[in-house]
């Protein structure tokens, strides 16, 4: 019994809620909601019916200074200038962000970071050692490698670019050329011509005066090109001697008989002998180094 009492109670209640809902919604006078206004004395009053917030209707704007007095009170204003050629703190904030998340991509398509991971990959995969050594302590050692090669490249960009514009000697557009172009004269030497032809046609960008007039977007997937291709013959020579012992060994075994034993197990031990002997370490990082000089 007690059960059904609490039951029923229940079921009553809901009831006369949603009896109380549909009362409040059907019966009540519907309340106006205005939005607040800024008069010329920069005080906040709030619009009746006799005061809209919308002076004319949508649609009536007949030039752009026109569109400031459809809606008084919803304008959005995004100060985007110092009145001195330099971008707001907000606005440099964004900026700086976005250009945090992409430095990686920056570092590995504007510097030989591209050339030295790829010749890196083509050592351990020419002596076949699949994980040795480790993806980390690869990228680990290009990256500072990178950092080495592109030294005089950071220091002429923070002496030409950084510090003048911290002492505000310079703005913003003065700044962003300056830090450019010793990564663009990095560049030139690394690229291609028939890479930056490509490109230049693709842009629909008959001829230019000077290297100083290609443009940015055009210099960089030329360099990237180049690189990769650089980075394939270097690959290719590396891998000579190691397949020179592949076979040696293949050939043995086939003669001895022994099929069944796959050559890469004997071949393995001798190609890291050979490598450790010739200090392969000091060869290809030495000479790859000496390529961007």
């Amino acid at each position: 019994m007690r059960n059904r009492g609490s039951i029923g109670g229940r079921r009553g209640l809901i009831i006369f809620c949603f009896l109380a809902y549909l009362v409040t919604f059907f019966f009540m006078s519907p309340t106006k909601v205005y939005a607040s206004d800024v008069n010329d004395l920069g005080i906040t009053t709030e619009s009746g019916p006799d005061r809209p917030t919308v002076i004319r209707e949508p649609g009536t704007a007949t030039e752009a200074a026109d569109i400031r007095d459809l809606n008084v009170s919803n304008n959005l204003s995004i100060t985007y200038t110092d009145e001195q050629g330099n971008l707001s703190g907000t606005l440099r904030i964004l900026i700086t962000l976005t250009l945090v998340a992409l430095a990686p991509f920056l570092v590995m398509m504007m510097t030989s970071f591209t050339r030295i991971l790829v010749v890196l990959h083509f050592v351990r995969s020419a002596i076949g050692t699949q994980t040795a050594p480790p993806n980390q302590v690869l990228v680990g050692l290009t990256l500072f490698l990178t950092f080495f090669i592109m030294n005089p490249v950071i220091t002429e960009i923070n002496t030409n670019a950084v510090k003048p514009f911290e002492a505000g000697e310079m703005t913003q557009t003065e700044f962003i050329e300056a830090a450019v172009q010793p990564l663009r004269e990095f560049m030139y030497p690394q690229t291609q011509t028939k890479d930056v032809r490509l490109f230049m046609d693709i842009a629909k960008i008959d001829s230019v005066e000077s290297i100083d007039d290609i443009p940015t977007r055009v210099l960089v997937p030329a360099f990237v090109i180049s690189e990769l291709r650089r980075a394939f013959i270097i690959g290719f020579l590396i891998y000579i001697p190691f397949i020179v012992i592949d076979m040696v060994v293949a050939s043995t075994l086939m003669s001895m008989g022994m099929m069944m034993l796959p050559p890469t197990t004997i071949s393995m031990p001798f190609k890291i002998l050979l490598f450790v002997l010739a200090d392969g370490w000091n060869l290809v990082i030495g000479n790859l180094v000496k390529t961007f000089y």
